[in-house]
C-alpha cells in the first residue's frame, strides 16, 4: 500500500497537538512556543508556519523598494551586541550632514523607491530639532517617500537627553515626516540577558510601553527579536509573548523581523554564529505564534538571500528591500550585499515558487513602470 502523502510525518511525537491547534486556528501557548523552540523537528514546525502563512497571504511574497540611511554611527551607549556605534572621538566615526542626509536619500530615488528606512547612534548633541528638521527636509524633497524613522531606544534617548515628555517627543517627529517607527532595540526583553548585552539600553517593559505609546497615537511600527547570543529557549517565547499581547492591546506592529546575532567586531565575538536551521526555526515559530501580527519577514540581509527565499516555505510573507546601503550588519561581519535591485528580488521570489507583489510600507501593492510608481489603495 502507497503511504498517504496528503498527511505530514512528525518525527517529534510533542508537535501533534499544538498541530491540532494550528488546524482549528487556535492560539499557541507559552508551553507551546517553549516545545516548539526545543524541537528539533524542522519540517514539522515549518510545515505547520507554512500552512498559516498561506492562509494569511496565500502564495504571495511582498518586497519593497527602500533605502536605509544612517545619519550617524556617534552613540553614547556600549552595548556588547553592537558593532556599529561609535564614541565621537573614534577618528573612524562619522556624522552625516544634513545636506549629505538629504543628498544621501537622493541616491536611491533613481529606482523610485518608496521608503526611507532611517536610524543611526544615540548622538550626545544631535538634537530632537535638528532631526526634525532633516525629516522636514526629506518630505519637501521625497514626498512621495514613506520615512520610517527612529528606535523606541532613540526616541527614549531623546526623551531623557532633552528632558522632554516621550509623548510631545513622538509627536514633534510626527508633525515633522515621520510616517511610522522601524521595530529595532527591542534585541530580547528578558532583563537578565540585557543586563549583559545592552544595559546602557532602555529595559524591555520601557521598549514596550513606547511602542504602545507610538501605536496609540496613530504611529504603525514594525517589531524586532536579537536571538543567537546568550538567550535561551524561555528567553525567546517570553519575548514573542509579550510582543502578542501589545499587539491584542493596540494592533499597531506591522510586521515582525526575527534577527540573527552576528557576533564579528562586538565584545561577544566569541559567540558562534546562527545557523540555517536556527534562522528558518525562528521564522516559522514566530509565524506559529504571533497569530495577531499581520507579516513576518526573512531579512535578506541578515540570514543571506538564499535562506530568506527558503524562509518563504517557512512562514515568511516579506523578504524586505532593496535596501540601497545597509551599515549595522554590515559592521557586524555581514557578507551579504549592502543592496540588492528589484529585479534580484523578483528573481528570488520567483525561484521560491511565489508569486512577488511590491508593497509599500503600509503593505498597499505598487503598480511601478519604468520610471513611476503608484501605490494603490
Amino acid at each position: 500500500m502507497l503511504p498517504d502523502f496528503s498527511q505530514p510525518t512528525f518525527d517529534d511525537r510533542r508537535l501533534l497537538p499544538i498541530y491540532d491547534k494550528v488546524q482549528a486556528g487556535e492560539r499557541l501557548s507559552y508551553e507551546d512556543g517553549l516545545t516548539l523552540y526545543r524541537s528539533p523537528d524542522l519540517l514539522a514546525i515549518g510545515h505547520m508556519a507554512n500552512l498559516v502563512r498561506e492562509r494569511l497571504h496565500g502564495n504571495v511574497t511582498y518586497f519593497n523598494v527602500n533605502r536605509h540611511i544612517n545619519p550617524t554611527d556617534v552613540c553614547v551607549a556600549s552595548c556588547k551586541l553592537c558593532a556599529f556605534g561609535k564614541k565621537a572621538k573614534d577618528p573612524t566615526a562619522y556624522t552625516m550632514s544634513l545636506e549629505d542626509v538629504w543628498a544621501r536619500a537622493g541616491h536611491g530615488v533613481s529606482e523610485a523607491v518608496t521608503e526611507f528606512h532611517i536610524v543611526g547612534g544615540l548622538h550626545p548633541e544631535l538634537t530632537v530639532d535638528w532631526f526634525c528638521e532633516m525629516l522636514r527636509g526629506l518630505k519637501q524633497r521625497y514626498p512621495q517617500v514613506h520615512l520610517k524613522a527612529f528606535t523606541m531606544v532613540e526616541i527614549a534617548y531623546f526623551h531623557k537627553r532633552f528632558k522632554i515628555p516621550i509623548e510631545e517627543v513622538l509627536r514633534r517627529l510626527k508633525d515633522a515626516g515621520m510616517d511610522s517607527m522601524p521595530g529595532g532595540g527591542a534585541e530580547i526583553f528578558s532583563e537578565r540577558v540585557r543586563r549583559i548585552i545592552c544595559d546602557h539600553k532602555i529595559d524591555g517593559n520601557e521598549w514596550l510601553d513606547i511602542a504602545r505609546l507610538a501605536h496609540k497615537m496613530g504611529l504603525k511600527s514594525n517589531c524586532t527579536m536579537l536571538y543567537g547570543h546568550i538567550e535561551n529557549e524561555e528567553d525567546r517565547t517570553d519575548h514573542l509573548v509579550r510582543l502578542r499581547a501589545v499587539q491584542s492591546d493596540t494592533n499597531g506592529f506591522v510586521t515582525y523581523i526575527p534577527l540573527a546575532f552576528h557576533p564579528d567586531n562586538t565584545p561577544l565575538e566569541h559567540v558562534s554564529k546562527t545557523t540555517g536551521f536556527d534562522d528558518l526555526k525562528n521564522i516559522a515559530v514566530a509565524r506559529l505564534m504571533l497569530d495577531n501580527i499581520p507579516h513576518i519577514k526573512a531579512y535578506w540581509v541578515m540570514m543571506t538571500p538564499k535562506i530568506a527565499q527558503i524562509a518563504q516555505r517557512f512562514g515568511a510573507d516579506d523578504i524586505d528591500g532593496t535596501v540601497v546601503e545597509e551599515k549595522i550588519y554590515h559592521d557586524a561581519g555581514a557578507d551579504t550585499s549592502q543592496g540588492l535591485r528589484r529585479n534580484e528580488l523578483l528573481s528570488l521570489i520567483r525561484a521560491a515558487g511565489r508569486e512577488p507583489v511590491e508593497r509599500d510600507t503600509a503593505y498597499n501593492r505598487v503598480q511601478r513602470t519604468e520610471s513611476t510608481f503608484a501605490i494603490l489603495v
